[in-house]
């Protein structure tokens, strides 16, 4: 989930895009979290996904939250695997 993979026609060799919508996100906490990082990529300069300009919001955050909303951002939830060591020690 580090990573969201715009949709761009410029990457011949990128990521095949499904044609269908992403499923609804169940959990609040991973819709914040795909949301941000789709922001991020707004604010870099990605293009926006919805096709209503007029009704678009102005901040990067709300659009990337629409976005997410109607399944038009796809997302990779990491496995997981084995917990880490404690950090710090402790002895």
């Amino acid at each position: 989930m580090d990573e969201i993979t715009p949709l761009t026609d410029s990457q011949p060799d990128g990521p095949e895009i499904p044609s269908d919508p992403a499923p609804p996100i169940e959990s609040r906490f991973l819709f914040v979290d795909v949301a941000a990082l789709r922001a991020k990529q707004l604010r870099r300069g990605a293009r926006v996904r919805i096709d209503e300009v007029e009704h678009l919001p102005k901040k990067a955050e709300r659009v990337a939250m629409e976005e997410v909303k109607r399944g038009l951002v796809y997302y990779d939830v990491p496995e997981k695997s084995a917990a880490p060591a404690a950090a710090g020690g402790g002895e």
